[in-house]
This record gives C-alpha cells, structure tokens and sequence, in this order.
C-alpha cells in the first residue's frame, strides 16, 4: 500500500492506493492558508486517518505506508528547500525533513507536475508510454516528464516547466483579429511573454479582452464559441495555434510518445483534433507520431501520482 497527498493552495487531498492501484480511501481537508506548521499538522492527520483505515483492511500493512507528496513547487538541488512555490509559505522550508520527522515514516515529494504526468503514464491515458509529457493548462502552465514510469526532476528540479519559456515563434500579428505577440505579457516571474501567459485560463481571458473588449471567463468563451461567437471563436483559434506551436518546441526537445493534457482548459475537446493538424508546421520531423490526449484521472491524477512516487 502506498499514500498520495496532493497539497494544493485551497486543498489538501489523501488517498490510499492498494499494490494494484484501487482507490481504498480518499479525504480531503482545507489548506491552512499561509500556515506552514498549520499544513504540517493537517498533512499528518490526514495521513493518520488513513493509517487507521488501513490497519482495519484484512492483511493490510504491517509497518507504516510509505508516503509520496506533491507540492506546488520543487526542492531545491542545491539547498533541499522548497523553491519556486505559489504557496509562500513553503518557500525556503524543509518540507522533507519536517514530514519525514513528523510522520515517523518515508516520504518521497515531487512537483505535481511531475506527479500528474506519472500517474497517466502508471495507469492513465498513457499507460505504457515510455516518454510522457504532462501538461497543466489551468490558473498557471506547468509541465512534468516521465520516463519509463519515473518523475525525470533534472538537475535544478526544473524538468518540464516548459510555462516559464517565452512562447515560441512568435508572431507580430497573426489572424484572426489578433495584436502582437511581442513582447508579449509581463509574467509574475519577470519576464515578459511566458507560455503561461498565453496559455493559462486568465491568459486566454486576457487575450480575448485584448481582441474584443469582452471581459468573459474561459467558459463563456468557450460556450459562446460552440453558440458561433465570432471573437470567441477567434480566441481560441489563436489559443490553439499559440499551443501548437508550444508543444511542437516540446516535442523538438524531447521526443516524447504521449503529450497528456490536465487543468481545466483540458477539458475542451477541440484542442485534440485542432492542435495536432497544426503542429506538424514547427515540428523537425517529416511526420508526428506524438499523441495528444485527454488525462483518465481528472482532478484524481496529481494525488494518484504522489502515491505512485513509490513505483507501481
């Protein structure tokens, strides 16, 4: 048996799998928001919660179930603190000292990035996939690479975090009704023109302000492109085009055999006809054999996949 724990900003999720991958239980509890001892102390029992679910299953463990954890940033190489984190509260800190300490136990932590692309390539839409892109489209960009089944962190802990490149091939107007992508959006990171800020749900939003003057959220967008809005028909046009030329710089680079896409904006089907018929344009290849593809696990891959740190 292994425990995953996806430590989101708004949301702490545990779920305890079984050798084969059945879900025996899941909870979930708020974040302490800005509390790091708080998220400590919540992350401990929810994991008690599952210890005693498990101890109640006939023949269940009889030491302590090894915990993986994904985080909203990575550990440093260099310093083993958490770095890079939209949760500030974790930034700087030893997160694996103080859960393996307070557990009393193994813990393995990764991006959950890294975590979402491990579980679709484990038991999900990519399963069996040797190399494996995981791609978040949703608040931010984010972006994990598996291989043979194994989070690849890299040497700086950055390995897939393709939403803090600048978009590639960027065009200083391109059809329909669209302004300049150059520079480019200022991205919190500080730079300017970040995939992320083309990609995110709010850099979609921004860019169909930009174009029509209409302040929309991404559904409506995408409701009132499937109703024939013009503007918001050409907004996702331009998302499409912007994501094809982003994965086509991926797949250049790494080759891989599935591109999995997860977040919200995953959910528009679209993208997995469209996107292909155009990146065969930036790719260096005479043919694509990449697959894109829906995640299997929704919102469950990134907690699945912390479990699944500690191999399948």
């Amino acid at each position: 048996m292994r425990i995953g724990i996806d430590l989101g900003g708004s949301k702490i999720e545990a779920i305890l799998l079984d050798h084969d991958g059945t879900e025996c239980s899941r909870i979930r509890m708020p974040t302490p928001s800005g509390d790091y001892p708080g998220t400590i102390a919540a992350i401990c029992a929810l994991v008690g919660q599952l210890d005693r679910f498990a101890a109640n299953i006939p023949l269940g463990p009889t030491a302590p179930v090894p915990v993986g954890v994904g985080i909203p940033g990575a550990i440093s190489p260099a310093s083993g603190l958490v770095k890079n984190a939209n949760s500030i509260c974790l930034i700087g800190r030893d997160l694996h000292r103080d859960l393996t300490h307070a557990l009393a136990r193994p813990v393995k932590l990764a991006n959950d990035a890294n975590c979402f692309a491990v579980s679709e390539a484990t038991d999900g839409a990519a399963a069996g996939a040797k190399v494996v892109f995981g791609v978040i489209l949703g608040t931010g960009v984010g972006g994990g690479i598996c291989l043979n089944g194994h989070a690849l962190s890299g040497a700086n802990a950055i390995a897939g975090e393709w939403g803090h490149n600048p978009l590639p091939w960027p065009c200083p107007s391109v059809t329909p009704r669209q302004t300049s992508e150059l520079p480019g959006p200022p991205c919190y990171c500080g730079q300017t023109g970040c995939i992320e800020t083309f990609l995110s749900g709010p850099g979609l939003c921004r860019d169909h302000v930009s174009a029509s003057g209409e302040n929309l959220s991404s559904h409506e967008i995408v409701a009132r492109a499937d109703q024939g809005h013009r503007s918001c028909q050409d907004t996702l046009q331009r998302y499409e085009h912007r994501l094809a030329r982003a994965l086509a710089s991926v797949i250049n680079i790494l080759d891989p055999d599935v591109i999995v896409l997860g977040g919200g904006l995953s959910n528009l089907q679209r993208l997995y006809t469209h996107v292909p018929q155009l990146w065969g344009s930036w790719v260096f290849s005479d043919t694509v054999s990449t697959r894109l593809v829906q995640n299997h696990h929704g919102d469950s891959s990134g907690v699945r996949g912390a479990a699944w740190l500690w191999g399948a």
